[in-house]
């Protein structure tokens, strides 16, 4: 068991939606929760931390990316439940916009994998609604 599971109150976390040429950074998680799944790059906020500073962070260590975050767009709870209902994850995310400035996407920290996605490449690969919804909602990313 981690030290994030079974949390005694939610944890904030944030997620950072970085687009260059019509493509949207993407990790594939290798830690649960969403272990397997592609989803936004992101993490937990750290004490004294903003949610700009932690989003640039959270990239950077899960993509080597070097971007700057801007305000937020949208914001939910991820709660993961166990086999017998007790609460194993619970996460507040906050999606910021965020502006690529240098780098090429490699996996690092809790990702297996990074790329650049396409709208279309994006409806094949395993994510969650949550992050369909997310890029749909806030910066029209979604099937053409």
């Amino acid at each position: 068991m981690s030290a994030h599971e079974y949390p005694d109150s939610p944890r904030p976390a944030v997620g950072a939606i970085v687009i260059r040429n019509n493509k949207v950074l993407l990790v594939k998680r290798s830690q649960p929760p969403g272990e397997g799944l592609w989803a936004i790059p992101g993490g937990r906020v750290k004490l004294g931390e903003t949610l700009q500073a932690a989003a640039e962070r959270e990239v950077r260590e899960e993509t080597g990316l070097t971007v700057r975050a801007r305000s937020p767009l949208y914001a939910f709870d991820l709660i993961d439940r166990d086999d017998a209902g007790r609460i194993r994850y619970h996460y507040v995310i906050v999606d910021l916009l965020a502006d690529y400035i240098k780098g090429e996407p490699h996996p690092d920290d809790d990702a297996c994998e990074a790329r650049w996605v396409t709208s279309d490449e994006l409806q094949a690969l395993p994510a969650s609604e949550t992050t369909r919804e997310v890029l749909r909602k806030t910066v029209d990313f979604g099937p053409t």
